[in-house]
């Protein structure tokens, strides 16, 4: 058994710390104050090959194994939680097109977003439906070769910034075989966007997006007519893990800080870190952050061997986002007053990290999922 990245993978790891902590960590706070993605960070990213990891060689992108996605993803979140948005909807997307759409639509579709050209959105969550995305309402009317979407899609990542987006409406009858995915490009017209005012993550343009009759061709359906739900379900066991990993990023950065001011902060005259009162929770968090790891590298190994990962992808998806919130409460705890002022980077990291206990699926879900696996759909809530 070997826990060892390989040496490409090492190296590749080193880079991306340099850039991360060069290029991305000394704008978190700034980006969070402004609310705003600044319009470079496509571009810098692609450079690092950062928005074509899963997209094959052939179309521009990196062809990176699951592995070494989620390495990327767990770099880039412990210098900015944000930009690693962008990786992460990358790479579900370019997941969810290679395994359903035929060779010329891919070769118009993956070069723009490999390159940092264009930035893709995933368009499922509605306002009446969210976990029970199965029942979305949002209508493709046929219109002619093509259809008109009309409804509202809400909670979409980078929706204020998105040039294109995948998004699954309802062609047929009720349920999940009744919902189709298409790639539609946002700057048509009959559709508008509304930013919303969130607790954290501010500068991801998370956004609900209005779809008032704007028109997509029959080259605009991915796979067949009905089979949406099912392609973006089996994308999302995989997207699942990397979220642990970005959370995990976090945390390891907030547990980082904490360690360096438990050896230099001084009380009663020696540092806190001679405190087992502060230094055990510390270590415990450590510890935890370690099992957490294992288990969504463990998830994203399995994807690449062609093994089963629902089970672990699904218990990474609950648990890391949970302790990654509480690793980070604990790591702002360790800091004291200090921690209370928004010039420490504890608190974002607390608001950023608690968003990713609700995106992607909630951990009621996961464990729902969890249980259907583990005791049979039978025995299961």
């Amino acid at each position: 058994m070997d826990f060892a990245f390989d040496d490409d993978q090492e190296s590749f790891r080193k880079e991306l710390r340099r850039f991360a902590t060069t290029a991305l960590a000394p704008h978190y706070q700034s980006d969070d104050r402004a609310g705003v993605m600044r319009p470079e960070l496509p571009g810098q990213l692609a450079g690092m090959g950062l928005t074509g990891l899963r997209i094959p060689e052939r179309f521009g992108g990196q062809g990176a194994d699951a592995v070494t996605t989620g390495l990327a993803a767990e770099e880039i979140s412990r210098a900015d939680v944000n930009v690693c948005y962008l990786l992460l909807n990358s790479a579900l997307i370019a997941d969810i097109l290679v395994a359903n759409a035929t060779e010329e639509q891919l070769a118009r579709w993956l070069p723009p977003i490999a390159s940092g050209e264009t930035v893709p959105a995933l368009c499922l969550t509605e306002p009446g439906a969210g976990s029970d995305a199965a029942h979305l309402t949002l209508r493709a009317e046929p219109d002619g070769d093509g259809w008109r979407l009309v409804g509202e899609k809400t909670s979409i990542t980078l929706g204020m910034y998105a040039d294109v987006a995948v998004v699954f409406a309802r062609t047929g009858g009720a349920g999940a075989r009744g919902i189709s995915a298409f790639f539609v490009r946002l700057d048509a017209p009959g559709l508008s966007r509304t930013p919303l005012d969130d607790l954290g993550s501010r500068s991801i343009g998370r956004a609900s997006l209005y779809f008032d009759g704007l028109r997509v061709g029959r080259d605009d359906l991915i796979g067949a007519d009905g089979a949406g739900f099912v392609s973006v379900m089996r994308g999302f066991d995989y997207s699942r893990a990397i979220i642990g990993l970005m959370c995990l990023g976090i945390a390891a950065a907030a547990l980082d800080d904490a360690f360096d001011y438990a050896r230099t902060r001084e009380a009663f005259g020696a540092p806190i870190g001679k405190n087992q009162g502060l230094a055990f929770p510390l270590v415990e968090s450590a510890t935890y952050l370690a099992g957490a790891r294992h288990l969504c590298y463990e998830a994203l190994w399995r994807k690449d061997q062609g093994l089963d990962h629902t089970v672990q992808a699904n218990m990474a998806k609950w648990w890391a986002p949970k302790l990654g919130m509480e690793v980070v409460h604990q790591a702002l705890l360790t800091f004291g007053h200090a921690a209370w002022s928004t010039d420490n980077p504890q608190g974002q990291r607390l608001r950023d990290v608690i968003g990713l206990q609700i995106g992607d699926g909630t951990a009621q879900i996961a464990k729902l999922v969890v249980a259907r696996q583990l005791l049979g759909r039978e025995f299961a809530p």
